[in-house]
């Protein structure tokens, strides 16, 4: 999120619609999930420098994409960014092979007026509003779906 209140999304495009989500990935063998963050931002949206608070949501998505991957498990921080985006690190093609079709800043009327848009977690418009109304829940909550 930038100064403005405003969450950096990135679209996916996948065989059963788009969907937009807050840029991540796994966690690499022995890196943390500060240095995932960090790499990820960079991979996906070309962000070098932020601030990375406390974790906020959680969710379990189970989903078969391939034999070898049934779904995953996510930790969602609030990590607060003053850039915009960059250059990914990743190439179009790299990208587009993971289904990542570009992404945006979005306000949180941009979230609420946005009735016909699929969001992972489903709930991000509530859940968006929550934190930037109280802050970061006392405890992690499971955003369900």
């Amino acid at each position: 999120m930038d100064s403005d209140g405003r969450v950096l999304l990135v679209r996916f495009q996948f065989a059963d619609g788009e969907l937009w989500a807050a840029p991540g990935g796994g966690i690499e063998p022995e890196e943390s999930h500060e240095s995932a963050i960090r790499r990820e931002l960079r991979e996906e949206v070309g962000i070098d420098g932020c601030e990375i608070g406390p974790a906020v949501w959680k969710r379990v998505h189970v989903f078969p994409l391939s034999s070898d991957f049934g779904g995953q498990r996510e930790t969602f921080y609030i990590v607060r960014i003053e850039a915009s985006p960059g250059t990914p690190g990743f190439s179009k093609e790299k990208l587009r092979a993971e289904g990542l079709t570009g992404s945006r800043w979005w306000t949180l009327a941009e979230l609420k007026g946005a009735a016909s848009v699929r969001f992972a977690p489903a709930r991000l418009p509530e859940l968006y509003e929550a934190i930037l109304r109280d802050g970061a829940p006392a405890e992690v909550i499971d955003t369900g779906i």
